[in-house]
């Protein structure tokens, strides 16, 4: 199944003012990483946000998430926004920001 590439280019649109921008195919979809870390992607018709250990559990606790995961392991940090939870810009943004700032807390690769 191919990914939500509206999504992806609304996510595009947000970022592309970070240097250090790589958009890369990752999980059957696309994944956008700030200085080599994956900060937000798109799996199908999701977002995914990589919020990082201590956000994980506030962020699973928010309407229309769930643990990411493509191998019957949840990536600990890592959730899975249904389309619900982005459709508006202000919400897509929120997450953006989420993972963008968790990104920019690790060393760059």
């Amino acid at each position: 199944m191919p990914y939500n590439e509206i999504l992806a280019q609304r996510i595009l649109a947000e970022l592309g003012q970070f240097s250090g921008l790589v958009e890369k195919k990752m999980f059957g979809g696309t994944a956008f990483l700030v200085n080599g870390n994956m900060a937000c992607g798109v799996h199908k018709e999701d977002l995914i946000v990589r919020v990082g250990p201590a956000s994980y559990e506030k962020a699973l606790a928010q309407a229309h998430t769930r643990p990411f995961d493509l191998t019957g392991r949840p990536m600990a940090g890592w959730v899975e926004v249904e389309s619900a939870g982005y459709a508006a810009d202000g919400d897509l943004k929120d997450w953006i920001r989420q993972g963008v700032a968790f990104a920019l807390t690790l060393p760059a690769k």
